[in-house]
């Protein structure tokens, strides 16, 4: 059953032994299995725990559970190193109906990165496992996708992974910036130009979408476009056909659609600033990119990885500058700690960076913070989060005694901690 299946995949019975392997498993990932005895943990996480007693979504504990298929992210340690996985986990079920194993197919997620890699995604937080899974359901189909998040989430590397996770990756990205682009602009950088269209047109010229024939588009702040140009963005995409300017022969291309916005179009849809058919057709998928502030948990991975590519590569935060890293809110969220981080590496006299070296807004609002009480509301999940982080870091006993401090089950405690992807330090 498994050999015909053209991704890596094993069979595991209940028991997480490992009962059959297929051959691209095998060639992929180049573990030694012991068929019949390596149970999966073991393998793919160096652990004698099933993986929800260690900090990770246990596939076939969900599976049990529900009855059904189900798909989580996780990150394999491997003879290379750590892979990302996107590992969906089918029950197998006997003439009576009776599960009487697991199919797990893997598929490994070569644009993010638990370690510092130039050009990947960075991170470990659910809510970041929860994206590369979006961005692995997008990727799959040409199903135009809108991309919503607040300003330096991210949005054109997200737009770029699904890029090169698709059948389209050999083919054109092209990117364009809606922000700023007037009438005339929007038509002659989209549709390109004759020879002798207008002054200064001596020679023709290809637009952005026939370059992009056969790969896919992104318009970044689709939000930006003016009302009166959004009538020919809309007959683009649903008909994917236009004539350059000064053209009389209509063209076609073929590309895959990718927007993304800071601005909460729905609203502006409300407003009639923005045209609903137009919202519709480009939100097949909408993918939320959470803000730095909802994944505390990957800033001690991003600070590092911007370290390792900056111009002071040797140099490491102290504790007590990564916990002021942590505190911050971050309103620019990736863009504006690579920025802190390469400042803070420049400011610094010695290669441990301190409090001191950070930039002073950071230092400020950690003076500010610590003598004013809040004065906005905070989500219960957020102060729950927090909370466990700090007794978690303080706590030097074991799971049983922190759960029984807490006044909760040691089975309750667990299931906190993975949801908000914190892991103790005597599990």
């Amino acid at each position: 059953m498994i050999d015909a299946i053209d991704k890596p995949a094993i069979y595991i019975t209940p028991d997480y032994v490992i009962q059959a392997v297929n051959a691209a498993y095998a060639e992929t990932y180049q573990t030694r299995v012991k068929i019949g005895s390596s149970k999966c943990h073991q393998v793919s996480h160096k652990q004698e725990q099933p993986c929800d007693q260690h900090g990770e979504d246990c596939p076939l504990q969900q599976c049990r559970v529900s009855g059904r298929a189900t798909s989580v992210v996780h990150i394999h340690t491997l003879p290379g190193g750590k892979q990302y996985c996107d590992i969906l986990m089918k029950p197998v079920r006997d003439a009576s109906g009776m599960t009487v194993g697991f199919l797990e197919i893997l598929e490994n997620i070569d644009y993010a990165s638990a370690d510092p890699d130039k050009d990947k995604m960075i991170g470990q937080s659910p809510a970041f496992r929860s994206l590369l899974n979006q961005i692995n359901r997008a990727a799959r189909s040409d199903i135009a996708v809108l991309l919503q998040g607040e300003t330096g989430t991210g949005k054109e590397l997200v737009a770029q992974a699904l890029h090169d996770s698709s059948h389209r990756q050999e083919k054109p990205f092209v990117v364009i910036e809606c922000t700023g682009l007037n009438e005339s602009l929007f038509e002659s950088e989209l549709f390109g130009y004759e020879k002798g269209a207008f002054t200064g047109a001596t020679a023709p010229k290809k637009g952005l979408v026939e370059v992009a024939n056969g790969g896919t588009i992104f318009f970044d702040e689709i939000g930006d476009v003016p009302l009166n140009m959004q009538v020919k963005l809309l007959r683009l995409l649903e008909t994917q056909c236009f004539r350059a300017v000064g053209g009389l022969k209509q063209k076609k291309a073929d590309f895959r659609l990718i927007c993304a916005t800071h601005k909460d179009l729905l609203a502006l849809v409300e407003r009639g600033e923005f045209r609903k058919d137009l919202y519709y057709r480009i939100a097949g998928f909408p993918i939320h990119l959470p803000s730095l502030h909802e994944r505390t948990e990957d800033i001690d991975q991003l600070a590092d990885h911007f370290l390792h590519y900056s111009n002071q590569p040797n140099r490491r935060f102290s504790a007590n500058a990564l916990a002021t890293l942590r505190q911050y809110p971050f309103p620019g969220n990736i863009r504006e700690l690579k920025s802190a981080v390469e400042q803070a590496a420049l400011l610094a006299d010695e290669d441990i960076i301190n409090v001191t070296d950070l930039p002073p807004r950071i230092q400020n609002w950690q003076a500010t913070s610590a003598t004013q009480q809040p004065t906005t509301l905070m989500p219960l999940d957020a102060v729950e989060r927090d909370y466990l982080r700090r007794v978690v870091a303080q706590h030097e006993g074991t799971a049983e005694t922190l759960a029984s401090a807490l006044g909760i089950s040691q089975r309750t405690l667990y299931r906190k901690l993975q949801r908000y992807g914190i892991r103790l330090k005597h599990a």
